[in-house]
Order: C-alpha cells, then sequence, then structure tokens
C-alpha cells in the first residue's frame, strides 16, 4: 500500500513537472535552493517513489506554485500517514492538465479555498487605519500572500454611498458631517460586514479594510465580534496600519481621490481628529507604514501572517 502511494506521488512530482527535463528539474531546484546538491538521478528517484523529497519539498512549491501545505501532506500520505479530515487538501491541478477551461476553474477554485482554510476553519482579518494610511495596499499584500479574499469598505460602498448623499441634499464626496456619520456610515459598515459573514459562512476567509475608527475604539465593540464569528468556526485578527500625518497627507494628495477633498482643504482641522501616537485598544497587530520605516510593508505583511497563522 506504502509503495503504490510513493510512487503515485512519484507520478504526480512528474506532472508537475511536465515538459521540463528531469536534469533541468535538478538545476532549477538547485538554484532556488542555493545549492548544487540535487542531480537528474535523484529526481528520477522521486519521480519513481522510491525517495521522498523531504527536504526539497518547499522548493518544489515555489518552483511550480503549489502551496507547500499540500506537498507536506502529500509527502505525508506517500510515507504511509493517515492526515485526519481536517488536514491539509491534495493538490489537483495537476491532475487536470487537458480538462476545459471552465473545469480547470472550478477544480483550482475549490483547491485554493481548501488550501486557504488548510488546518482550521475561516479567518476574518480587520485591516484599520486612517485616511492615507496604506491599509487597502497591505490588505492586497495579505491577500496575494493568503489567497483569502479581499473587501474594501470603499470600493463595495462608494457608489451607494454617493447616491444616499445626493437623496439627502448632501455632497456627495461627505465624508466629515454629522450628516454622513448618521445616516449614512452605519449603513456602509453594515453593508461590509454582511458581506463578510456571508463569505465566511460559505468558509471563505476574508480581509476587510475599511478605517474602522469607531468600531476599535468602542469598548465592547471587537470582542462582540470576535465571540459572534467563534460561535461559527471563524478566528478574528484585527490589524491596524499605523502612520504619520506627513506620510498620510502624501498618500492622500497623490492618489486625489473626490472623498479627500474636504480632507486636504482643511488639514489642520482634520489631522486634529487623529491620535496616530497609538493603536485603538485591542488590535492584535501594527504595522507602521511611515515613509522611511525600518521594515517594508511587503515583509511586515509577511510577518503578520506568520503571527496570524502560528
Amino acid at each position: 500500500m506504502t509503495t503504490d502511494r510513493r510512487r503515485e506521488f512519484g507520478r504526480y512530482l512528474a506532472r508537475l513537472r511536465g515538459s521540463r527535463s528531469q536534469r533541468a528539474q535538478a538545476a532549477l531546484l538547485c538554484e532556488l535552493a542555493a545549492t548544487s546538491t540535487l542531480t537528474r538521478n535523484e529526481v528520477s528517484r522521486y519521480e519513481r517513489g522510491e525517495r521522498i523529497p523531504d527536504d526539497w519539498l518547499p522548493y518544489i512549491a515555489q518552483a511550480h506554485n503549489v502551496p507547500l501545505a499540500v506537498l507536506e501532506r502529500m509527502a505525508a500520505y506517500a510515507r504511509g500517514d493517515e492526515p485526519g479530515p481536517s488536514g491539509h487538501p491534495f493538490d489537483l491541478s495537476a491532475f487536470f492538465p487537458h480538462a476545459d477551461a471552465l473545469k480547470s476553474r472550478i477544480a483550482n477554485a475549490w483547491h485554493g479555498r481548501a488550501v486557504a482554510n488548510a488546518g482550521g476553519g475561516p479567518a476574518l482579518v480587520l485591516v484599520g487605519g486612517y485616511a492615507g494610511s496604506g491599509k487597502t495596499e497591505f490588505a492586497r499584500f495579505l491577500s496575494g500572500l493568503t489567497g483569502w479574499a479581499f473587501l474594501d469598505k470603499d470600493a463595495l460602498t462608494r457608489r451607494m454611498t454617493e447616491r444616499l448623499l445626493a437623496s439627502l441634499a448632501a455632497d456627495p464626496h461627505d465624508r466629515h458631517t454629522d450628516l454622513y456619520k448618521a445616516e449614512v456610515r452605519p449603513h456602509e459598515y453594515r453593508v461590509l460586514m454582511n458581506s463578510a459573514y456571508a463569505n465566511i459562512d460559505t468558509g471563505v476567509s476574508i480581509i476587510l479594510a475599511a478605517p474602522f475608527i469607531t468600531e476599535l475604539n468602542t469598548a465592547g465593540w471587537l470582542p462582540r465580534l470576535t465571540h459572534r464569528c467563534q460561535a461559527r468556526g471563524v478566528e478574528v485578527a484585527a490589524v491596524w496600519v499605523h502612520s504619520d500625518l506627513d506620510t498620510m497627507h502624501e498618500y492622500i494628495e497623490v492618489r486625489d481621490a473626490p472623498r479627500d477633498h474636504w480632507k486636504l482643504a482643511h488639514w489642520d482641522e482634520y489631522a486634529s481628529t487623529l491620535n496616530t501616537d497609538e493603536a485603538p485598544p485591542g488590535v492584535h497587530h501594527t504595522i507602521d507604514n511611515r515613509l522611511g520605516a525600518a521594515t517594508s510593508l511587503a515583509d511586515q505583511t509577511r510577518e503578520t501572517l506568520r503571527k496570524l497563522m502560528s
């Protein structure tokens, strides 16, 4: 039985290699690993099922854009281990090289969701911060690393907000008056959170980007959200993207969005309402996105992901 599994894993590795020769495969993996210790003969042994490429799995995953968790589970299965139903899924993409486009996309979507939630249930990540702090950029980085869905409040609700403000005989780009805060803002966040619940209820991990200033500074809001989500088997993490006034002013000025015109025209008044010294209470992770920050946003995103998954 174990021999059959090892051979099947070997055939899978051969399918991943595709038309590349075994010698070229060895050269590619050596280049990624910065060593010259892998030979064509060793690649051949892997593909015949004679050996399991344990130490080389990270480089095989990198070479073929397959999640490492998937390869590690398949290698364990080939060795005779029996992972439970919550273990990491198999990679199916190499088994459908000639499938029609729709079938391939369905298989990849199914596989991608399973990999994103491998080892646990779905996750809900809140990415908050002031306008121009870089929260959307951070959320996109995180989505790219994890494959988790990403919803941005402005992208999701802006047209609705503009029409609702216009129906109230107000400036469609208003984001600062009491009218907006009382009559429009609550609907924006209700739409955002309902969209998040709809996704996590179907097992889709999701990242939300929005200021979350009122929410995260309201006592009990984050604990209530966390308890509600944990009852659904969903883990919650709140990330605050920190920046300084000069950096945020530059970001806002560069993006030149109509909703920011009031902020730029009344910068001192707007800036006096911001607390740039500390993150809201209860936030799990803080990102330093000031210009000239010691660590790049991409590196901080990877480190945050490591903490989220630990």
